[in-house]
């Protein structure tokens, strides 16, 4: 009988080891105000199709918590179906890594006013969309100016204008590169190479692969980045 329990004992501890955290446990947890029934999914993109890694019915408070296992940093998605009919402003978009994050927002403006915390990377995602912001604003000027009835029957006044996009495009592009390469010791640096500026020369691209550490240049996006590099310059030294 001693043993029969001891046996139990040993079993149990075991089950329960294999539920621990580890080192590589991404732990997604938060609150949605003001949300009384819906259910959040966790999602991410392993290729080219979107995946939902876990689910969680809300009722009553917006209380949640996901646990997954990461390989590297990664973006990932917290879904929110409502139940509303409605597709719009449904989905935040944040850059997981191993540890606790903390996602805090209101049922009303989900994806618009959502706190994260806890993931190094997602600050760094955040401060290129802050710049980027400014240089997509600047853009939306331009094109509502070039609108106007008066302007488009003036030539010079267009191809100014014409100019002044291109400028601030460029200037945007740029600032994609530099960012990427001013922060080769993150996960962030390949994710921008290979979401914003896929299109840049190989020459550029391979620039910002080099100065990767070891350890982001085998992750997920560091490797997506190598290969999409021997594509290009496949591409390059084929013309």
């Amino acid at each position: 009988m001693k043993k029969l329990i001891l046996s139990l004992g040993v079993l149990s501890l075991l089950l329960s080891c294999g539920d621990a955290d580890t080192e590589n446990t991404m732990t997604v947890t938060g609150n949605v105000k003001g949300l009384k029934k819906g259910t959040l999914y966790l999602q991410h993109l392993p290729d080219s199709t979107l995946v939902t890694l876990d689910s969680l019915e809300i009722a009553g408070d917006g209380n949640f918590e996901f646990k997954t296992e990461l390989e590297s940093p990664e973006v990932f998605y917290l879904y929110l179906n409502k139940k509303d009919n409605n597709d719009i402003n449904d989905r935040i978009t944040f850059f997981g890594e191993p540890g606790i994050i903390s996602i805090k927002t209101s049922w009303d403006t989900f994806d618009t006013k959502a706190k994260i915390e806890g993931s190094s990377t997602h600050k760094k995602l955040e401060e290129y969309r802050k710049v980027m912001t400014r240089f997509n604003t600047q853009n939306l000027e331009i094109l509502r100016a070039a609108s106007d009835p008066k302007i488009r029957q003036d030539t010079l006044a267009m191809d100014s204008i014409q100019k002044a996009s291109d400028k601030n495009m460029l200037r945007g592009y740029l600032y994609a590169l530099n960012f990427a390469l001013n922060n080769k010791d993150s996960h962030i640096a390949p994710y921008i190479a290979i979401t914003e500026v896929a299109d840049a020369k190989a020459k550029l691209l391979d620039s910002i692969y080099n100065a990767l550490i070891p350890e982001v240049a085998a992750s997920k996006y560091g490797k997506r980045l190598k290969q999409h590099l021997e594509e290009i310059k496949l591409q390059e030294n084929g013309k």
